[in-house]
């Protein structure tokens, strides 16, 4: 939602999400609350495409599906990586307007399918469109065959995933001494293979990941060739990381190590893709909360929160995440426990967060909580999901 007086008081401040700000939308709005700063998401976009010229950005929707945020991201000419039928339609709703044959190109082009396994029922409601998916096995090529013939294919390989926050290797990726294989299986069951993928795992850190990975990509592009396959794209995947803390690398050092991979490997006209999602994402998100009730147990002081892991900060369960939280004031701060407001003993957001005293009532907030806050939005113990708030929409966006 953007209200008037939203779009004001973003404007006054320039796009900066400031205290200030965050404690005049609470107001307005009541906690909890989560403020997505379009600003920010469009900056983030463009740096990305600053520092990776060759790459086009296939936006991970699962990272965030707030459709004012696709709308921001299609507006500045992303395209679309979806990992469900859910998060296709979210995308397709906003080229429904389009004439067919544009329809049709735009998800050929700027749609991929990421997921690597797929139901029966997804394939089949797919093939209409044409899509571009990927695969990592012979049993995924035969569904692929019977349901989704008209798919064009991209086989995912297995690459290290070391030191990233969340490890994706053991669950998808073909081995790489079994891909040329896969490839001509899916052309014996006449598919087309347009290119291969990978994904170094969430909040990588580790650069050598993508320098293992786009060497492996290299070797197979190689061999494939000589078995008389041509492919024409590469999908460096996702895991680019946000800057949660100082000890996340500068983006602008990784992409420099990934570009001189790239043009000595995968020299044009081959097709460079990629599938941000927690870098776009993460930073233009700020969640505000208000203090219901405290206690001391154990002579540490303990802050009961009205949001917690059942809603915006499931991060800290399903994303091997922690949030750290601020206060409005700036008192000496002690080592606090933080809980969110369910019965649920695993409804804790922190065992040690540095906080002042604070009186019920209060509001605290936390940053860069943009990327899978959204995971799990339950209303267990009848408690409901913050209320969303969107600060310095594109005006002339069609959203």
């Amino acid at each position: 939602m953007l209200c008037r007086r939203c779009q004001r008081i973003s404007q006054t401040k320039g796009g900066s999400v400031d205290q200030k700000t965050l404690l005049q939308l609470a107001k307005m709005h009541n906690t909890p609350l989560v403020v997505v700063d379009h600003k920010v998401l469009r900056e983030n976009y463009e740096q990305f495409r600053k520092h990776l010229p060759r790459v086009q950005v296939y936006y991970a929707v699962k990272a965030n599906s707030d459709p004012a945020i696709v709308q921001t991201f299609y507006d500045v000419g992303a395209s679309f990586d979806v990992a469900s039928m859910a998060e296709f339609l979210i995308v397709h709703e906003k080229i429904k307007h389009l004439p067919a044959q544009e329809r049709q190109d735009f998800i050929w082009d700027r749609i991929i399918y990421a997921n690597p396994i797929k139901a029966v029922e997804t394939l089949t409601q797919l093939d209409q469109y044409k899509p571009l998916i990927t695969y990592d096995n012979h049993e995924e090529v035969l569904k692929i065959a019977r349901y989704a013939p008209h798919s064009g294919l991209v086989l995912r390989l297995g690459v290290p995933n070391t030191g990233s926050m969340v490890e994706l290797s053991s669950k998808f990726g073909a081995l790489p001494g079994e891909a040329v294989d896969l490839i001509a299986f899916a052309h014996n069951n006449k598919l087309q293979v347009e290119g291969l993928s990978f994904h170094v795992g969430s909040q990588c850190t580790n650069v050598q990941n993508y320098i293992q990975a786009l060497h492996l990509a290299a070797g197979i592009f190689s061999e494939a060739k000589d078995r008389g396959f041509d492919l024409k794209l590469l999908d460096i995947g996702g895991g680019f990381p946000a800057h949660y803390d100082d000890s996340v690398p500068a983006f602008k050092s990784l992409a420099k190590t990934i570009n001189t991979e790239l043009d000595r490997l995968f020299p044009e006209p081959i097709e460079i893709l990629a599938e941000p999602g927690r870098f776009l994402v993460a930073s233009a998100v700020t969640a505000v909360a208000q203090i219901i009730g405290k206690a001391v147990r154990g002579g540490k002081l303990c802050y009961y929160l009205d949001d917690g892991v059942y809603h915006t900060y499931s991060g800290v369960i399903f994303d091997h995440c922690q949030y750290h939280l601020k206060s409005f004031r700036k008192d000496p701060t002690q080592l606090c426990a933080v809980f969110g407001p369910t019965c649920d003993a695993l409804d804790t957001i922190s065992l040690a967060e540095q906080l002042p005293d604070l009186d019920r009532g209060e509001l605290v907030y936390a940053e860069n909580m943009g990327a899978y806050c959204a995971a799990s939005s339950t209303y267990f113990n009848g408690f409901p999901p913050a209320k969303v708030v969107h600060v310095n929409r594109d005006p002339t966006s069609n959203g």
